[in-house]
């Protein structure tokens, strides 16, 4: 089965069609291409690090773009050095890329390193103040009447 059919959850839901593209979105990249290799590691309690073997390309040839809850890494080709025939055997490869990373909600991608051949990619979950749970001091002692600032509404007896 490499289709998934969302339709009977449209019917009685709503908001969902973003859960059908991830998925779809999922299922792409199990069937796409595998280059280049790739790591996902966290790092702490809310940031990760982002790790891609390309050998062989520079910063000028790397693209790094967040946009709404999408990361895309993407590579040009880098310019083929003449090899004037000695290059018996090419493993490493020099092909375009373009890899899409879907980002939770409040990940933000804080910045970009190549080093040795690696692209890191540093990624933290920065979840907004008004979002994050606060705690609700008790107070003891009589309760305080909650002063209703509206007009006066007049019970019949």
């Amino acid at each position: 089965m490499n289709t998934l059919d969302f339709a009977p959850l449209f019917r009685s839901a709503i908001g969902f069609d973003r859960m059908a593209r991830l998925a779809e979105t999922a299922r792409a990249a199990a069937e796409g291409s595998s280059y280049p290799p790739y790591n996902i590691e966290k790092t702490g309690e809310d940031s990760y690090v982002l790790t891609m073997a390309v050998a062989g390309f520079g910063p000028e040839d790397i693209d790094v773009v967040a946009h709404e809850n999408t990361l895309t890494v993407s590579g040009k080709a880098p310019q083929a050095q003449a090899d004037n025939g000695r290059v018996l055997y090419r493993g490493i490869a020099g092909r375009a890329f373009e890899r899409r990373f879907v980002l939770a909600d409040h990940i933000v991608v804080e910045g970009a390193d190549l080093q040795h051949g690696l692209l890191h990619v540093a990624l933290r979950r920065q979840v907004p103040e008004a979002l994050k749970p606060r705690k609700i001091a008790i107070q003891s002692g009589a309760p305080k009447a909650i002063q209703n600032e509206g007009p006066a509404v007049q019970q019949a007896a």
